[in-house]
């Protein structure tokens, strides 16, 4: 095959058996790209070799060589999110001298870097009326989390314990999923005497309470009162996500428009019948135990 190729030639299929993986495009879309390696040997500057039945052998890793001629037709491809496939990927452009899609890979791995670099999440421990402050000065919407076993005055039931440490464990996974757009507050309330809350979340948007979800209840036995622990996960996502509208971003965004989507979606499901529902000032909706 001769550097300078005809336009018949650049309109016929090659089989491509990289790395054990099987791949059929065209000879232009291999010389699409300027100085490449592929441009080479298709064009003949470099030789190739072939098995019995016709396919052109390259000794590399097949596990991206698609990405790759995604990248060759239309100069643009969806890129892996792993940061280690990212690498990979790069390798193998780096190999075929394919410089844009290189470009493309070391934006990619440097914005994940900084994500990774901005993803340690820090949540403030408070107690005795310390988050008011932190919760007027933020720019963010507001999740705070009051929980404090010791507020009981009477036994708890069986669950309750499990139920205290879901509730916990489905704070720290919101603020690892959404640290970088809400702040949460874990409050201890070390002065019980403040409030007789076990296990409280609060939300406010713009300096103000927008929602409260009470996860404790009073039960009866047959001979003295229990108080009761749950963890209502789908009202906590709602809220949290109903919250996030309150984030300070322009009208139409795409993170708005998803984010009402997703409430949307959730405001469509049914409350419980043992739960009520009331709505107080400004909109402050509270869902308690009955």
């Amino acid at each position: 095959m001769s550097e300078q190729i005809t336009q018949s030639e650049m309109s016929k299929y090659v089989k491509l058996n990289v790395g054990g993986t099987l791949h059929y495009t065209t000879i232009s879309t291999l010389c699409k790209q300027e100085n490449n390696m592929l441009k080479a040997m298709f064009s003949g500057r470099l030789g190739v070799t072939t098995d019995s039945e016709g396919w052109v052998l390259i000794d590399r890793s097949g596990k991206h060589f698609d990405v790759i001629l995604n990248y060759l037709r239309d100069n643009d491809c969806q890129l892996p999110n792993s940061l280690r496939e990212l690498k990979e990927l790069l390798a193998e452009a780096k190999y075929y001298l394919i410089t844009g899609l290189c470009d493309m890979i070391e934006e990619k791995i440097q914005e994940r870097s900084q994500m990774r670099t901005e993803s340690v999440c820090h949540i403030p421990v408070v107690s005795n009326g310390e988050d008011q402050a932190m919760i007027a000065k933020s720019r963010k919407p507001v999740i705070k989390l009051l929980i404090n076993r010791h507020n009981n005055k009477f036994s708890y039931t069986a669950n309750s314990d499990d139920n205290l440490l879901r509730n916990l464990e489905m704070f720290d996974k919101l603020a690892v999923k959404f640290h970088h757009r809400i702040l949460f507050i874990k409050d201890i309330n070390s002065n019980p005497s403040d409030t007789n809350e076990i296990c409280t979340w609060y939300f406010y948007g713009h300096g103000k309470k927008h929602a409260e979800v009470c996860c404790t209840s009073i039960v009866y036995g047959t001979d003295k009162k229990h108080t009761k622990v749950e963890c209502p996960e789908a009202k906590i996502l709602e809220e949290t996500l109903t919250i996030l509208l309150c984030e300070d971003v322009p009208n139409g965004s795409n993170k708005q428009v998803e984010n009402l989507k997703l409430t949307s979606e959730l405001a469509n499901c049914s409350i419980d019948d043992d739960e009520e529902v009331s709505v107080g000032a400004c909109g402050t909706t509270k869902y308690r135990r009955k």
